[in-house]
């Protein structure tokens, strides 16, 4: 009898790009941050991606202090991979962005392969109404270069290197798979490489299926089979790309840091929901999701016995 290929989920569950007066369900609080990851997990998802916030003004917040009183409580009451961003947030300096991850150790954390434009003032169009003097501007800056040079993700790497902390490469364009190879060539990195090609974001390549397809397929081409594939699709893609990629052989990243939505015109009540609903993609086309332990097996990752929290 054939076994059934396992599908990853994560789920991001809060990011830096979304602001609280966006959507009621995004957590900013750590309380909220970490009963969203559990919900998640309990919903399905193998791995949740953290970022933290200010608890007053939810603004991003990337001091190591801000992710300790959620990551305890979360690895207590779930089984789940936590994943800690070093992307931060687009106008953080590497430096600050690593800090959580290299205190904390996790299991795995993300790392951004290349420098790019990151236009969010599009959802000013949508959204005219805010609580907080911060996000507005947020929103309405046109002149981010979101800064990933060939330095800083070295810097990265040997920062955390000798934790045994994996990656989730983040992949927004072509140019940022042939970055990854270059790191792979030089021993930097090592597979199997978690491969999240990142879609729909202005600045990055776009959430047209041709896109996923080229994406893929240069992938393949430079990695074979030492790459685990995954997919984001930000804002109303979210979805569609989901149920693209999984019926070719990908993973999924869904959660509100990627997409406030999970329908046309319909807002995510949480996490969970669109978790709930990506799993239903993956389950409808005869596939298992994975537990976290699955994860860790095709990810090769260390465990939580060995992180620092």
């Amino acid at each position: 009898m054939a076994v059934k290929r396992k599908v990853i989920i994560t789920c991001a569950v809060t990011g830096a790009i979304h602001t609280p007066s966006m959507s009621k369900a995004l957590p900013v609080t750590a309380s909220e941050i970490a009963d969203a990851a559990i919900e998640a997990a309990e919903a399905g998802a193998a791995i949740v991606h953290l970022h933290a916030r200010d608890p007053v003004d939810g603004r991003p917040d990337q001091s190591a202090e801000a992710f300790t009183p959620f990551l305890g409580v979360i690895k207590q009451r779930t089984n789940a991979v936590l994943n800690l961003t070093t992307g931060g947030s687009p106008q953080m300096k590497v430096d600050e962005r690593v800090r959580p991850a290299a205190v904390h150790q996790p299991e795995v954390a993300s790392l951004n392969m290349g420098s790019m434009n990151f236009g969010l003032f599009g959802m000013l169009d949508r959204f005219k109404s805010f609580e907080h003097d911060w996000e507005a501007a947020h929103l309405g800056n046109r002149d981010i270069v979101f800064r990933n040079s060939f330095e800083d993700i070295a810097f990265v790497l040997e920062t955390l290197g000798g934790s045994g902390t994996r990656f989730e490469f983040e992949c927004y364009d072509t140019a940022h798979l042939h970055n990854l190879k270059y790191f792979l060539d030089q021993g930097l990195v090592k597979p199997p490489l978690f491969v999240q090609t990142v879609f729909g974001l202005l600045g990055g390549i776009g959430g047209h299926p041709e896109e996923v397809l080229h994406m893929r397929r240069t992938a393949d081409r430079l990695f074979g089979e030492d790459y685990v594939w995954s997919v984001l699709g930000a804002g109303r893609s979210q979805m569609a790309i989901a149920a693209q990629a999984a019926a070719m052989g990908g993973n999924i990243r869904v959660g509100l840091e990627d997409s406030l939505w999970v329908g046309p015109g319909k807002m995510a009540s949480s996490n969970a929901e669109q978790v709930h609903l990506v799993r239903g993609i993956v389950e409808g086309l005869g596939l298992d999701v994975a537990t976290p332990d699955d994860a860790r097996k095709i990810l090769d990752l260390k465990g939580s016995d060995r992180v620092g929290f």
